[in-house]
């Protein structure tokens, strides 16, 4: 029988909690990006946002994986969309006046307690992702999973920029604050029995439990360093304000749109793989997806017009969609399911981060090498990323569904 998310109501409700809350930490994210290089117009100043939220999410990741590993996953996941909701208010009281001082101090201050809310969120939903569905309709789920995730993609900064366009930045901030209410609400009406915590071990020696389990399996491992490099250093979205301004020449609307196309191209592909998963030679279009992602990049990069940058990013979304759904397919097949959330962190670590990672490196190589040459630099180093996983990680690159299941 053919799964259909409609048919099942608690995957309904988890994919409900991953719509709004994505939805309200894009939306969160373009209206700071937009509101900081208002202030500052420095490529840097956006490259620090992203170092603003890494730094808290790299310290707490881990520890939340064994919070989910080793306690209620859902309330974790309720957690995480409040403090989503307090950071959202302290950038509508900042957008209104309300707080005064250094601005731009209290922008990158909330988006780092935003940052230890999202170390939150992927191990909570992956844990109940396992929890909720059969192992053999994980495919299929990832799929329908990833296009809600890039929905959210889609919505949020297209959303987030009409805000701005039209209301101002604190309508933004402020309809991000609902949002997660929304995304808060989505879980705690989820009714599912959770299966016993794992057994109760000293947290640092089960934290260095989950990091041997990633490390030591070659197939995880490369499907995770794969995209965590090619995001490092193929991701352009950081630097979008400054391409908008300085290049095309439009305003915070046409900075939604192009924010919002990769993932345009991300859940159509996920719509299509939900219907026809891939089995046969997933490691192959794991490595032809990334290296498909980085062209766009460059192709992006040289582009002339908003349209066809436009374009580009649509196809790299694409190219992404396939990565993202082998990737977290993989990683939910592979993993055994004491060891969930501890996993997730760490491909949070891996994955999440390397997007904020990204933005200081983009804003750095921006600095010191000009916009568009640094956006090109990113793509072709995601090409030699594609070329030396290929070579380092040879059961990866032969991999078929299929031999997981």
């Amino acid at each position: 029988m053919q799964f259909s998310a409609y048919s099942n109501r608690p995957f309904f409700k988890l994919l409900s909690f991953r719509l709004f809350i994505v939805l309200a930490y894009q939306m969160m994210a373009i209206v700071v990006g937009w509101h900081i290089y208002e202030l500052t117009y420095d490529t840097l100043a956006l490259g620090l946002i992203g170092l603003a939220e890494v730094i808290p999410y790299f310290s707490c990741a881990l520890f939340a994986g064994y919070a989910v590993d080793h306690h209620s996953r859902r309330l974790f996941g309720v957690l995480a969309s409040l403090m989503v909701f307090l950071s959202a208010m302290v950038l509508t009281a900042v957008a209104v006046g309300w707080i005064n001082g250094n601005t731009v101090w209290w922008l990158y201050g909330a988006i780092a307690f935003n940052g230890v809310a999202r170390a939150f969120i992927s191990p909570s939903y992956s844990s109940m992702f396992a929890i909720i569905l059969p192992r053999e309709e994980y495919a299929r789920a990832s799929s329908i999973g990833s296009s809600v995730f890039q929905l959210g993609l889609v919505v949020g900064p297209a959303l987030g920029g009409i805000l701005v366009g039209w209301a101002g930045k604190s309508a933004g901030y402020g309809v991000s604050a609902l949002l997660s209410l929304v995304a808060a609400a989505s879980l705690l009406s989820l009714r599912v029995k959770e299966p016993p915590p794992a057994e109760s071990a000293p947290i640092f020696t089960s934290i260095a439990g989950g990091l041997r389990f990633v490390f030591s399996n070659q197939i995880i491992l490369g499907a995770l360093s794969l995209d965590m490099f090619a995001v490092l250093f193929g991701g352009a979205v950081a630097l979008l304000p400054a391409f908008i301004q300085d290049v095309f020449h439009y305003g915070p609307e046409g900075l939604g749109i192009l924010r919002a196309a990769p993932a345009i191209g991300a859940v159509a592909t996920g719509l299509f793989l939900a219907r026809h998963p891939i089995n046969l030679h997933a490691g192959r279009w794991l490595l032809a997806a990334v290296a498909g992602f980085g062209l766009c990049i460059i192709s992006f990069a040289l582009s002339t017009s908003i349209w066809l940058a436009g374009s580009f990013l649509i196809l790299s979304g694409i190219c992404d969609g396939v990565s993202v759904v082998m990737r977290t397919t993989i990683m939910q097949l592979v993993t055994p399911d004491d060891m969930r959330g501890r996993v997730s962190a760490i491909n949070g670590i891996f994955i999440g981060s390397s997007n904020e990672l990204g933005a200081l490196e983009s804003g750095i190589a921006a600095r010191l090498m000009g916009l568009i040459p640094s956006v090109i630099f990113g793509g072709v180093m995601t090409l030699a990323v594609v070329a030396a996983t290929t070579k380092l990680a040879p059961k990866l690159r032969r991999l078929k569904l299929h031999q997981l299941y």
